[in-house]
């Protein structure tokens, strides 16, 4: 893990950011510099073992998943706690990610982010609780549905972006996530950006800018 930004002392609010795969803990950093956010926040970044929080696609069957996905959390919530425990109050803080960081964002936000600002995921979509059965759906690239079973309520704000036709990331999966997170209380702004790609727009960046620094 390594740390960008203003130091905590100087700081009220505090980031997560997790990279994609295949990425490091540099890439956010960059993206963070890039929106011109370090001067006024400290960011943990954290790594993942290979650059990769899991092996398969997020859209992977739960046995396939589920134990790097919990240990994704895991580590997510460690970095809250140590921002938490440098005096950043837990709702200034935020969890932010591009694509499978962006999944294990929303992720650790819908099972543990009770109190935190809320999560910015650009590329990402939830990874589900449990397999939900039926068949393989092609909005979904051929794998099957998800439960989506998260206790409690999420008051934290949620940007969700991603191209319309995404290679990693279903539409479908980005405008379920949306409805799951709302139905969880939270206010959730999204945007879909026409076309085919995989990877942040400008207005990604002034949406972070924005966030991060209201």
């Amino acid at each position: 893990m390594i740390r960008a930004g203003a130091a905590p002392t100087q700081a009220t609010t505090g980031v997560v950011a997790l990279h994609g795969r295949g990425g490091a803990a540099s890439d956010m950093r960059g993206l963070l510099d890039q929106a011109g956010v370090l001067p006024a926040v400290t960011a943990l970044l954290p790594e993942a073992p290979g650059g990769t929080w899991w092996a398969t696609s997020f859209l992977a069957p739960a046995a396939q998943i589920e134990p790097f996905v919990a240990a994704g959390v895991a580590a997510v919530l460690d970095a809250v706690a140590g921002l938490e425990a440098e005096g950043i109050a837990r709702r200034q803080i935020w969890l932010m990610g591009f694509s499978q960081g962006a999944c294990l964002a929303l992720e650790t936000f819908a099972r543990a982010g009770a109190g935190l600002a809320g999560v910015l995921a650009f590329s990402g979509g939830l990874t589900g609780t449990g397999d939900a059965g039926g068949g393989p759906q092609p909005a979904l690239y051929g794998h099957r549905q998800k439960r989506f079973d998260y206790a409690g309520q999420r008051p934290g704000q949620v940007w969700l972006s991603c191209h319309a036709r995404d290679p990693h990331i279903p539409l479908a999966r980005v405008e379920q996530s949306a409805l799951v997170l709302s139905a969880m209380g939270a206010p959730v702004e999204t945007l879909i950006h026409p076309g085919t790609g995989h990877g942040l727009a400008a207005a990604d960046i002034a949406a972070l800018r924005r966030y991060l620094l209201r």
